[in-house]
Order: structure tokens, then sequence, then C-alpha cells
């Protein structure tokens, strides 16, 4: 039976309704949906918020979020090994410090549950190529890009959400 309840959390400079469409989305394609308020500080500093959203049961749950609060879901997946983590628009590196991949992919070998990224190829957040790169770090990964696309997957996001239930209908 496919994992039915996903977390998410928005990016640093977003909130919760930066994922409304996201929640009704995939309501629409039958998951229970919360979004969760991370704080607004390192990645490192929100994790007790988005372990506290989790609760008590995190290989029940898939976890995740846009950018930073994918980053923060990545940070916990480790030592919660939640049923499955959807990454869209990671933050790989801030722009022009493409280097810091290195750092914020530290954990990922360490990452045994499925996960999936999506990402825009023009993302300057993510080079490709790292991403790519980087993606090879994970024991189960997935990774969809969609061409033409930043920070974000708005233009594609109804395509992307069918990925997402794709991935956890087959992984969880």
């Amino acid at each position: 039976m496919p994992a039915t309840r996903i977390l998410l959390a928005p990016g640093a400079s977003g909130n919760p309704r930066q994922l409304s469409k996201h929640a009704s989305g995939l309501e629409a394609r039958g998951f229970s949906i919360e979004l969760v308020t991370l704080p607004r500080a390192k990645a490192e500093r929100a994790i007790p918020a988005y372990r506290a959203a989790i609760g008590s049961d995190a290989a029940s749950v898939v976890i995740g979020g846009q950018s930073f609060g994918g980053r923060v879901a990545s940070l916990l997946a480790p030592d919660l090994t939640p049923a499955a983590l959807v990454l869209f628009s990671y933050p790989l590196h801030a722009p022009g410090r493409d280097d810091a991949w290195v750092e914020r992919t530290a954990h990922w070998p360490r990452i045994g549950c499925p996960v999936l990224l999506i990402s825009g190829e023009s993302d300057p957040f993510a080079r490709i190529d790292l991403l790519r790169k980087a993606v090879r770090l994970l024991p189960h990964a997935t990774l969809i890009t969609y061409p033409r696309v930043g920070h974000g997957v708005g233009p594609v996001l109804d395509t992307a959400l069918d990925e997402v239930a794709e991935f956890i209908g087959a992984n969880t």
C-alpha cells in the first residue's frame, strides 16, 4: 500500500501558502498533504520544527519540499528513514557558489529511502551537470528535469505532480 501522507515544507523565502497548488494537486491525486512551517534560519536550525511535524512514525510518511524545505527534509532522512523523500528544486548551491554542492550533499549517501528530485534545467541554485553528478551519491534516486524551467516547477507543476504520484505509488 503506497504511503498516502505527505509533508512538504516551503523554500526559505516562502511560507506554506507557497505550496498550496502542490498540496491541492496531490490531494486531487489521493494523498493527504500537510504543509510544514519552518523558521527562517539555517537548514540545520530548522530540523527540529520539521521533525516535530513528522511525529513518531516517519516510516509511513513521505517528506520533502521546495528548495530550502526539501534540504531540511533531506537532512532528516538519514536518521528517520521516511517512506520516501520528494525534493522540488533542491538548492544544490547558491548562484555563483557552485562548489558548495559537495557540502550540501555530504549526507546524501546515508539516505536509505527512495528519493525523487524534480528540477528545472535552468535553475541557478542547481547547475544541471552538478545535480546529475550529485544524484549518483544517493543509493535510490530518480531525477526528473525540465528544460527551460528555473528554480521552481510552477510552469510544469501538473506534470511534476503526476511524476510524484507515480513515484510514491511505485516506491512506498
